[in-house]
């Protein structure tokens, strides 16, 4: 990687980083070019040197942000199996990633999953294509769970994967917005046995199984 590129790689994420803070506080309509440019510490030309414009900004916001998510997703579960554990101590080990990112990217994740409600946005096809990759990841686990005969057959997979990562980003946005005070360690105690009802007794079983 060259310096220039190493340069513009920084000033993307100044850019990413002021867009998700004013677009949380005030909304994507009230915010401005010059807003983002201001909070970022660049000049305004440097952002339409970036982007066509705040609507591809966002589109690259979307993908900068969703990626990391549904990286921490797989390597969560593929380490969990590299140590023998099943589909349910895999989904648990994404769980418990998941709410590792959002405590991180609070903001981000806020962002992401009120734009999931709006459609006919302007970036509603880059969202449901970054949503899409991040349903995947749970969706592989929960398919080899079925292949395994770990989890029922019959499961709705496509369904389950939604429910499931919807479940533990709004509750990890619950517990950073009004139980900031609980402990990653608590709140993945708390959530785990109910992602693991949804799948029934075969995902207690591998969740067992994989301890």
């Amino acid at each position: 990687m060259t310096r220039t590129s190493t340069r513009r790689d920084a000033t993307r994420l100044r850019l990413y980083e002021a867009a998700v803070a004013l677009i949380g506080e005030q909304g994507f309509a009230a915010t401005t070019v010059e807003q983002i440019a201001e909070r970022a510490g660049v000049a305004k030309g440097t952002v339409y040197y970036n982007f066509a414009g705040k609507t591809e900004l966002f589109e690259e916001l979307l993908r900068h942000g969703v990626g990391p998510l549904t990286a921490a997703l797989r390597d969560a579960a593929g380490a969990c199996r590299a140590r023998g554990g099943g589909a349910g101590a895999a989904l648990d080990a994404m769980a418990r990633a998941g709410l590792a990112f959002v405590a991180s990217r609070a903001d981000f994740a806020r962002l992401l999953v009120a734009e999931q409600w709006r459609a006919n946005r302007p970036w509603s096809a880059t969202l449901r294509a970054a949503r899409a990759d991040v349903v995947a990841a749970v969706a592989d686990v929960l398919q080899e769970g079925v292949k395994d005969g770990e989890l029922d057959e019959a499961l709705d997979v496509e369904l389950t994967a939604g429910a499931l990562l919807g479940t533990v980003m709004v509750g990890a946005l619950d517990w950073r917005t009004f139980h900031p005070g609980r402990t990653l360690d608590e709140v993945h105690a708390a959530l785990s046995p109910v992602l693991l009802a949804r799948l029934g007794e075969a995902g207690g079983r591998g969740h067992a199984g994989g301890r």
